[in-house]
């Protein structure tokens, strides 16, 4: 049964890669001479000119056949049948067959046929080969996501001047990772980033200024506000540990996925903005102010991330305050927390 679906392959390999030089734009017509045996077996000899025509007269079909019955790595228990080699000297394998015991595999290109002969009638299945995954790789993401902030373990009340809206106080931050793979399902993350914090607050009616010793937050009943917002920038550092239940089960992406680790960032701006009409009627105005002075310059704290397929949720939670100690609008001090998806 091997040396039968040897031949095939040998007469299929040599077909396509002869089709592939007569479809490459060659100027040379390329004539074939067909060999039949059997109910169905078929060898196909292509050639360029009438030269190599002469030269069949001396070829042997049989021993070409039985020099592919080579004999098997008694170790790894493959047998590599056609090569092909490059100018740099590596060789990419085209064919391959690995017996056990009544099992025997052809491999061709990213297709493997199994051949079982273990039963009363032969036994056929394909199956398309994973290709290996890299003990380490990089690549890029995006977080997109929204911020609050925790006082005293809560969110705070909208009565608050400084009370965040969830919509419209968005994350973003653009990530080079790394990732080293540590065992079977089971890699360390790290990289490289920036992130960009808004707070969007609910009353449109305050305005985040720079007072002398702190942040203010200052009632402006002389416009009619329509947007107040603080934000800054943070250039971080995180690093993850990661289990892919997927990749440990083999089964590729549909597995769940968990990742947790801390960071730390180090500020790059700060400001905050208000958007406003004069009462009375205006064209939009627009008030940025430099209040960064007051915020925090390092930000640290977890990170975590739960996954399944392709879709990817994060949280993180900044252990440090947001507002230097003393300096921000509440007694409490304020813990920025962000919720979003990573692309």
């Amino acid at each position: 049964m091997k040396r039968y679906l040897l031949a095939v392959l040998f007469a299929s390999v040599t077909q396509a890669v002869m089709g592939m030089n007569w479809t490459s734009g060659g100027d040379t017509a390329k004539d074939s001479i067909i060999v039949e045996y059997g109910h169905s077996g078929k060898i196909v000899i292509l050639v360029d000119n009438k030269e190599d025509f002469e030269k069949l007269k001396v070829l042997n079909v049989n021993q070409i056949i039985n020099e592919l019955d080579l004999e098997l790595d008694e170790e790894s228990g493959e047998l590599t049948v056609v090569e092909v080699s490059s100018k740099d000297g590596s060789i990419n394998e085209i064919v391959k067959v690995e017996e056990a015991g009544t099992e025997t595999s052809v491999s061709v290109g990213g297709i493997k046929v199994i051949v079982d002969e273990s039963g009363p009638s032969t036994k056929v299945r394909v199956e398309k080969q994973k290709k290996a995954e890299p003990s380490f790789r990089t690549f890029f993401n995006m977080d997109l996501g929204i911020n609050n902030y925790l006082e005293g373990g809560g969110f705070p009340t909208s009565n608050e001047p400084y009370a965040v809206k969830g919509w419209g106080s968005w994350n973003v931050g653009l990530n080079w990772m790394a990732s080293q793979r540590l065992s079977k399902g089971f890699y360390w993350d790290f990289g490289l980033g920036v992130q960009w914090y808004n707070f969007k607050f609910e009353n449109t009616d305050y305005q985040a200024v720079r007072g002398d010793d702190n942040i203010d937050f200052i009632q402006r009943t002389d416009v009619n506000g329509f947007k107040s917002k603080i934000s800054a920038s943070y250039l971080t550092a995180m690093t993850l540990l990661k289990l892919d239940f997927g990749r440990m089960n083999d089964n590729g992406e549909r597995g769940l996925k968990l990742a947790a680790g801390p960071y730390v960032g180090y500020r790059l701006g700060g400001r905050s903005k208000y958007v406003y009409r004069e009462v009375g009627g205006s064209g939009r105005q627009k008030d940025k102010l430099n209040t960064g002075i007051y915020l925090n310059n390092i930000r640290y704290g977890l990170r975590g991330e739960i996954g399944v397929g392709r879709v990817t949720f994060f949280s993180t939670y900044d252990l440090n305050e947001l507002f230097q100690e003393g300096k921000g609008p509440s007694t409490e001090s304020l813990h920025p927390i962000t919720f979003g998806l990573v692309f």
